[in-house]
């Protein structure tokens, strides 16, 4: 692949995975208009309370996709059909296995789990409403990411966009004639939540009904070097969207002590609305994967660290538009979501934004770097970096940063995070890739 070609194929896997990132991340933003539309404070809120089991879904869907669709990507271009075979049918039997357990907290456990979450008797029913449903439609998110990311792997990038973006768009209608024209509420926006992943597996079954797809079910033992592939592959991307939902319980619990629930849906605001910033660099990373699996697989370097070249480009660019578009329209972010245009939320969110959203770009670096480990089979940095930003150091530092500075401590928790581990991340990437290069010049 000559320079020029590796960059037109960049472009045209980034530019769909992003619009299909956005368009999967826009599930929840619809939420979060509709229900500030709809049932103003208490139920954005409430929607807060949920989003990180949201997130556990997600993420166990990016999990297993991600996981499988890169090991598969590696074995295709090796033409090792049967174990690409193997690995997308393992990928499915995990994907059943996960499902079924969210399945059952969903029907007999979400009522405990409101109340872990820190919803009171206020937002307490609204809470229950919104995760019993996700968590009974967890099979549908599961599949549908599993199916877009071998999909994408497969050589239809387009395909995966457009389901992305029509289950996006069909939960936006829906969200809208669910709660206003038919008043049903939260249940209202969280079924058609539900309803989206379902319509983007009917948008891809035309690719499997015209036998277009090259990776199919294979009956075969259980291997436990593929599980500990797919699960080593993935995990990263389990624990980018697990350290979200994580870092939303550990902010929530936090911003109820200092604001209460006016506190937690200003944080709702900022936080869904940096789901679609994170998503923007989650396609970009989604978009350099199976390229970079490709190349690797075939021991070409040059082509690797060329696709990783124009993806940081990409996150700079992108970054830099966010943030002004941010910092200077704050007061009219926040307003979109003020519905009852409450002074105090008003206030919080706009200088939360303008912390909050200083960290994007180390961040979009920290997400592309670690899908650039896990697609070229260097699982332990991207580890590091996901556990770090995700966890050892973002919780820490959120209970330290909140003491020390109120509100504007907790907005300033992500921006440090991301820029500690952005480092850690540099000095990774140099180290590794010398391992990396003596690899593939013995390719």
């Amino acid at each position: 692949m000559e320079k020029t070609s590796c960059l037109k194929e960049y472009a045209k896997y980034s530019s769909l995975n992003v619009l299909g990132m956005i368009g999967l991340s826009c599930y929840i933003l619809a939420d979060t208009f509709f229900v500030s539309k709809g049932l103003g404070a208490n139920g954005l809120t409430a929607l807060n309370l949920s989003i990180p089991i949201y997130s556990f879904i997600h993420g166990s869907g990016l999990l297993l996709g991600m996981g499988g669709a890169t090991k598969y990507s590696i074995f295709n271009s090796q033409n090792k059909r049967e174990s690409a075979d193997r690995i997308f049918t393992h990928t499915i039997a995990m994907a059943l296995g996960l499902a079924a357990i969210f399945f059952v907290i969903g029907l007999f456990f979400s009522g405990m789990l409101s109340r872990a979450l820190g919803a009171d008797d206020v937002v307490f029913s609204m809470t229950k409403t919104y995760l019993q449903v996700i968590l009974l439609f967890a099979p549908m998110f599961i599949l549908n990411n599993v199916l877009l990311c071998f999909v994408r792997n497969d050589g239809a990038p387009q395909l995966s966009m457009v389901a992305m973006i029509g289950g996006s768009l069909s939960n936006i209608v829906l969200d809208y004639i669910f709660i206003f024209p038919f008043g049903m509420g939260m249940f209202g926006a969280v079924f058609a939540t539900g309803l989206a992943p379902i319509i983007s597996i009917c948008i891809l079954s035309p690719f499997f009904l015209r036998k277009k797809n090259h990776f199919h079910l294979r009956r075969c033992s259980v291997s436990g070097n593929f599980i500990g592939g797919i699960l080593s592959s993935g995990l990263p991307s389990l624990i980018t969207e697990v350290s979200s939902g994580v870092v939303m319980i550990v902010f929530n619990s936090i911003i109820l002590g200092l604001e209460g629930n006016v506190g937690v849906a200003a944080y709702g605001v900022i936080a869904n609305l940096s789901l679609v910033v994170i998503a923007i660099y989650t396609g970009i990373a989604q978009g350099i994967q199976p390229l970079i699996s490709s190349n690797y697989g075939t021991g070409n370097r040059g082509n690797v660290q060329s696709i990783l070249k124009y993806a940081f480009i990409s996150v700079v660019a992108v970054s830099a538009v966010v943030y002004i578009g941010v910092y200077f329209g704050a007061a009219q972010i926040a307003g979109v979501f003020n519905s009852e245009q409450n002074l105090l939320l008003q206030t919080i969110a706009v200088i939360g934004l303008k912390v909050y959203f200083i960290g994007c770009v180390f961040a979009g670096f920290n997400i592309v770097l670690s899908v650039y480990f896990t697609s070229t089979e260097c699982a332990l940095p991207a580890h590091i970096i996901s556990l770090l930003r995700g966890f050892v150091i973002i919780v820490p530092l959120a209970f330290l940063l909140s003491a020390i500075g109120g509100m504007k401590g907790v907005w300033s928790v992500f921006p440090v995070t991301e820029v500690l581990v952005s480092g850690i991340g540099a000095a990774l990437y140099l180290h590794f890739r010398k391992k990396m290069g003596g690899f593939m010049r013995n390719s």
